[in-house]
């Protein structure tokens, strides 16, 4: 009868230990050497909750408008053209980048539930990486598109098909894949330091280098290389298409013909600054910005991420008549 009480003392203990181990799982401490910690925006932790207002309005718009323009497209015989088609590849890249990122970003804002494992971060970086090298690789089939509609119109039907527009899409995926596979192979070999702290609201690629111990010469080597190839090439490709496209408009001697051109271009050409600028400020600043404070630096990786998924079916939606007539013809309807 005495060994009671200490029976039920030494339960009680299991169980407030047992507890502890919950909370900290919950919690996801730095303590599990299986996690990251990503902490959101650093020296902005007091306004997090507001700053999940543009995140999750952003996220909202984004799905809405990418989904309404892959159901227009769907629904409408007229749009199943190889240019209508590359416009739903873009907004199926734009779902997933926003995808990828804003729910994460919002269990740490409202929820504090700053914790992702280890293969879950490096699930993350690949992803995103990969379709953002997809989406450059459909805007220069883009560019490619208005280049063969302007400069050689005649031809348009029997170069550019819908069969060839999706296997340009695919080899754009398959090169986007093997481009950025050997990152989260690289960075699973390298040890991490006791600190698995992450300045940012997702695994970015840079951002999680800079948390391990170990040599990080060969990650940064080819980060910057495979950026440059083939970050380099697809602008080369654009800046060629768009000087051959100019070259062509210049030469048509009707003002209403020149204006028409130029108008087909424009949605073009706002979607590529709206991908190309923020991605180059983000990693020009990762790399030389060493005296820039840590929240310019994942504010500028979040606005790269966040402004394209919810501004281009905006863009596309606006600049391109015949998809803004349907468009019309569905969220007016009566």
């Amino acid at each position: 009868m005495e060994k009671k009480p200490q029976e039920s003392t030494l339960s009680i203990s299991e169980v407030d230990r047992h507890i502890d181990d919950f909370m900290a799982i919950f919690n996801f401490t730095t303590s599990d050497p299986s996690t990251f910690i990503l902490m959101g925006i650093p020296g902005l932790e007091a306004r997090h909750i507001r700053i999940s207002i543009p995140f999750s309005t952003s996220y909202l718009i984004s799905l809405f408008g990418n989904i309404m323009l892959l159901f227009v497209v769907s629904k409408e015989q007229t749009l199943h053209k190889p240019m209508y088609l590359l416009i739903c590849l873009l907004a199926l890249t734009d779902i997933a980048t926003s995808t990828f990122v804003v729910p994460k970003a919002l269990c740490i804002f409202w929820f504090n539930l700053k914790g992702i494992t280890v293969h879950g971060c490096l699930t993350q970086m690949f992803l995103l990486h990969t379709v953002s090298f997809m989406q450059s690789a459909i805007l220069v089939t883009m560019a490619f598109d208005r280049y063969v509609a302007i400069c050689n119109p005649l031809r348009y039907a029997t170069i550019l098909t819908n069969a060839r527009i999706a296997k340009l899409g695919l080899v754009g995926l398959i090169r986007s894949v093997i481009c950025m596979l050997p990152l989260p192979m690289l960075l699973s070999r390298l040890p991490f330091c006791a600190d698995r702290s992450i300045l940012q609201t997702h695994c970015e690629h840079m951002a999680v280098v800079k948390i391990s111990c170990g040599d990080i010469t060969v990650n940064k080597m080819y980060s910057f290389v495979i950026v440059f190839v083939v970050i380099g090439i697809d602008l080369t490709l654009i800046a060629l298409s768009y000087s051959l496209i100019i070259r062509a408009i210049l030469r048509i001697s009707s003002k209403r013909a020149h204006q028409k051109a130029l108008n087909t271009c424009t949605a073009h050409i706002c979607v590529m600054l709206m991908m190309y600028t923020p991605g180059f400020l983000t990693s020009v600043t990762h790399r030389f910005g060493q005296g820039i404070a840590p929240h310019v630096h994942i504010i500028l990786a979040n606005l790269y991420l966040l402004l394209p998924p919810m501004l281009n079916p905006i863009i596309y939606g606006i600049k391109t008549k015949e998809l803004h007539d349907k468009v019309g013809k569905y969220t007016c309807r009566r």
